[in-house]
């Protein structure tokens, strides 16, 4: 049995496709039905209404442009993260430092 053969490949497909397709549990009933017409509504989380209400104020406000420009900056939140990181991380090589030449060799 050669694979290139048209129809030896639609054979095989559609074994393959009703072996699938048994393994799957399909919702039947009045109980899926019920489910589909009364489904609730996904509520809105507290970050995403927070996020949301955020976006809409820098619209609102016309602040988008100066809050962009502003983070880019030195004075921006992430690089005053990464200052005191670098800053921290200094302050631990030098602790270390004398406390390895505090140590009897």
């Amino acid at each position: 049995m050669l694979l290139s053969e048209p129809h030896v490949e639609a054979e095989l497909l559609a074994e393959l496709s009703q072996v699938a397709t048994s393994w799957v549990k399909r919702p039947s009933g009045i109980g899926s039905l019920l489910g589909k017409i009364g489904s609730k509504k996904q509520k809105m989380s507290t970050l995403e209404k927070s996020k949301l209400d955020w976006e809409n104020f820098k619209e609102e406000e016309g602040i988008v442009e100066e809050l962009a420009i502003h983070n880019r900056g030195k004075d921006g939140y992430i690089e005053r993260k990464a200052f005191l990181e670098r800053v921290d991380h200094r302050q631990f090589e030098i602790e270390r430092d004398i406390r390895l030449s505090r140590m009897k060799p």
